[in-house]
Formats: C-alpha cells, sequence, structure tokens
C-alpha cells in the first residue's frame, strides 16, 4: 500500500484565545523524564455517510476550534534553567495538519486490525526529538480509496496523557456535530494541583525501592542496548483468558483480573525469551488513573498528566521459577500501593532527585491496557473509530512495551469480536522463542500451567 502526502496545513485556533505572550507551566508529573518522548497513535473511521464531507474541511475546522480552549497543544516547549519544561504560547501558533491519501481501501487492510503491519507507522507523524518541541502536537488526516480515512496523533507526552488528549479530540468532534462550544471547559492549574509539598517528603518506602539514581542513565537509554525491535500482534480469544485463570484460581485460590494474570504470563515469556542471567533485575511497569485517587480529587476537565508509575521489582530467576499465581499476586498486590500519600510521594521524590537521574533500570516491561478507554467516543460525524492503534515504542521507561487492544468494530465485520489483540514490542532476537510460549498459552488442551 502506498501513502502520498498531498499537502500540510498549519492549523491555528479561531478565534485567538490570548492577546499577549506568555509560559505554562507544567506538573512534575508532565515533567516526568520517561514522558520526554512523543506517543503516537491511529483512529481509523469507515465512511458511513450516503454523502460524506470531505474529511479535511470538517476535521481542520473542528481542530481550529478546539484549540481555542485547549491552545496549549500548539505552543513550544522550551527548557527551563532547571533542565524542566515549561511551554511558550504565541500568537500565530498552530498545529500541523497532514493531508495524505492511500491507494487502497479500509477493508483490504483489514481495518488496520493487524498493527504489526509496516505501513500503519506512516498513517502519523513521526517527529524527531527537535521537531517535538517546537511542535509537540501533530496530526495527519490519510483520506483511503473508499472514503474512509484514519487520523494520526503524534503528541509530546509532557502536555498530557492519552485521557487528556482524548479529552481535546473529543471537543473537536462536538463541534463537528454542531455544538457552539465545548461541553468541558479544560482545567489548566498544573503547578497548582499537583505541586510539591513544603517541604518535600517521601512517605511511600516503595519509591526507594522501585527507583533509582542514576545520571548517566538516560530515560530509553537501554535501546540500543536491546538491538533491533519489532511488533507482534496476537489475538487472545475469552475461553483461553478464562481456562487460565480458573487454572490459577485452583492454584493458589485467588480470583484475578485479565491484566493481572495474562500481565503475568507475559511479562515471564518475555524475560525467558530474552534469556537474561538470572540475577537481572527486571521490572513489571504500569500506570494507575490518579485524577480521583488524590485529595482533593482533581478535576474532571483536567487534561495534563494524571497518571503515575506503579512497579512490580524481581530478579530474572524469581520472576521464571515462581509460581505464575504468585507473580500475578505481586502484581495486584502492587495496585494497593496507589494511595494519595504514593502519588504526593512521587512528586515530591521528582522534585527532590529530578537532576539525579531517576530511573526504574533497564530491564523494564511496560504494560497497558487501552480496552476501555473510551477512544471509541471521538465522533467526527461518521461514528466512532472502528480501530484505535497505539504505534509508540517507548512506555514508562520500557522499549518493548506491551498493549491490551480492543478488536476492530467495523460494521464490515473485520474484526473478531471474540477476545482482543495484544501488542509486544520486543526484540527481534527473541521473536521466535516468544511466538512459542504464546502458542502454549492458545492451546486449550491439558493443564497449562503444567507446559509453561
Amino acid at each position: 500500500m502506498q501513502i502520498k502526502i498531498i499537502e500540510t496545513n498549519v492549523i491555528v485556533p479561531s478565534p485567538p484565545p490570548f492577546t499577549d505572550d506568555h509560559f505554562l507551566q507544567l506538573t512534575h508529573l508532565d515533567n516526568d523524564p520517561n514522558l520526554r518522548v512523543t506517543f503516537r497513535y491511529v483512529r481509523a473511521y469507515h465512511n458511513t455517510n450516503s454523502s460524506p464531507s470531505n474529511p479535511s474541511h470538517v476535521i481542520s475546522d473542528a481542530i481550529s476550534a478546539a484549540l481555542v480552549h485547549y491552545y496549549p497543544l500548539a505552543a513550544t516547549i522550551r527548557p527551563r534553567p532547571d533542565r524542566r519544561f515549561e511551554l511558550f504560547c504565541s500568537n500565530g501558533q498552530g498545529v500541523p495538519l497532514i493531508i495524505a491519501s492511500a491507494d487502497s481501501t479500509l477493508d483490504s487492510v483489514g481495518y488496520l486490525d493487524d498493527p504489526a503491519a509496516d505501513f500503519v507507522e506512516h498513517l502519523a507523524p513521526d517527529p524527531n526529538p527537535e521537531e517535538a518541541m517546537s511542535t509537540p502536537c501533530m496530526l495527519q488526516l490519510t483520506v483511503f480509496n473508499c472514503g474512509g480515512f484514519t487520523l494520526g496523533a503524534a503528541i509530546h507526552h509532557s502536555l498530557c496523557d492519552g485521557m487528556g488528549a482524548t479529552q481535546f479530540f473529543n471537543a473537536a468532534a462536538e463541534f463537528t456535530r454542531g455544538a457552539t462550544r465545548a461541553s468541558v471547559e479544560p482545567v489548566w492549574d498544573r503547578a497548582g494541583l499537583l505541586a510539591p509539598r513544603d517541604p518535600p517528603r517521601i512517605g511511600a518506602p516503595v519509591l526507594h525501592e522501585c527507583l533509582s539514581l542514576d545520571k548517566g542513565f538516560p530515560p530509553y537509554g537501554q535501546a540500543e542496548a536491546v538491538g533491533p525491535v519489532v511488533r507482534e500482534c496476537f489475538h487472545v480469544r475469552d475461553e483461553w483468558v478464562e481456562k487460565f485463570k480458573g487454572e490459577l484460581l485452583e492454584q493458589s485460590g485467588l480470583n484475578f483480573t485479565t491484566f493481572e494474570a495474562l500481565g503475568a504470563f507475559i511479562w515471564r515469556a518475555k524475560i525467558k525469551a530474552i534469556g537474561l542471567p538470572s540475577d537481572e533485575k527486571v521490572t513489571f511497569a504500569y500506570s494507575i488513573n490518579v485524577r480521583r485517587l488524590v485529595t482533593p480529587a482533581l478535576p474532571a476537565s483536567y487534561w495534563g498528566n494524571g497518571c503515575v508509575p506503579m512497579y512490580v521489582n524481581l530478579t530474572a530467576k524469581e520472576l521464571t521459577s515462581k509460581p505464575l499465581s504468585s507473580v500475578a499476586d505481586l502484581i495486584k498486590k502492587s495496585k494497593s500501593n496507589a494511595t494519595d500519600e504514593y502519588v504526593r510521594s512521587f512528586i515530591d521524590f521528582q522534585e527532590l532527585h529530578y537532576e539525579d537521574g531517576i530511573t526504574a533500570g533497564k530491564e523494564v516491561s511496560g504494560f497497558t491496557d487501552w480496552r476501555h478507554l473510551r477512544h471509541s467516543s471521538v465522533d467526527f460525524g461518521w461514528g466512532g473509530p472502528v480501530t484505535v492503534l497505539p504505534l509508540s515504542r517507548n512506555l514508562l521507561g520500557s522499549v518493548e512495551p506491551c498493549f491490551f487492544l480492543p478488536p476492530s468494530s467495523s460494521s464490515a465485520g473485520v474484526g473478531k469480536k471474540d477476545g482482543f489483540k495484544v501488542l509486544v514490542t520486543m526484540r527481534e532476537s527473541a521473536v521466535p522463542a516468544f511466538r512459542e510460549e504464546m502458542e502454549k498459552f492458545g492451546c486449550l488442551e491439558g493443564d497449562l500451567l503444567s507446559r509453561i
């Protein structure tokens, strides 16, 4: 499939939301070194209208209207003397919207139901680090022969997390459906709502257990060490998961969520496939939404980074030799650390040690669950997206992230409704061994736990 770039338009907020140039401050969560990356993803839309409007005109106008409320997305990111970031806002700044065409139909490529396909990389902008600072939000609209289209986004993570970005896109979508004002007025107040305490203090000892200080270890510094990485996508059927959780219940007497159970399985399968030394420290990392966890709760319309990382640490030998139920239980128990004190301590840890090189280690496996994040709510008039696909390779200090994804909801029936997808990024050398582990998971005959 060939994708052709037609033009690039810079979308500015209309009417201008301010008159004087100014700076905006970011929180310590926004300034987490692990968020100095661009998160990239794509939404695919099926052409359902009998007389469709030109999506480039519709979405351009919608983005312009939404930027009146979310104009920091058009700002530039600048480093402060203390090495943290802030935003510089000036009149005339805008968000680039790349207009492209694809010489294929969405149906012929399965509505992007295979996240590992090479062409998907070309459906979203991919700015280099310098471009990401000067243009922290970039979009790409690619129209397919069938009239369907994809909307790709590349947004610097310091501006917002996935929930914040979805809030912006939902606001834009409201304008396409006839709204004259955003139903949710975004709240900025980054420094006020999530400021460090005075004096800062670390009241959650688990942070010292999970994080270390190493000025010579930059975020994602292990990318070169692991070598080439590739994406692998696996379809996970509901009956496989239920059988597996049933076996864990028999083994331990504990009930586990799908994220806890399958996360433990994939984490161990990855480490076994890589073949690390037995004493190597390995980390399971995931993030948890703290918007309602902190006291007082963040406003519902707060669109900054509202998650903190959670960790489980083991040695490679411990991970591969422990019963899987024990590993899943460690993930379950780690959730109990998610308290207001943990969040405040994480912020204070950033305040005290920001320039000391905060790291969770080099063998970090980042996990995130996109199955219930309501990405499908973004409706520009063609219905919600049939597929939402992450393209990021950096997550929570990991260059080998794992995403749990919903199947395509294409009205054409391309997406499999049974189960969900697991998108794993991992070093190329470990893929054959990892596939063997995943094949064991998909075999319903016999006892899975005895095979692994």
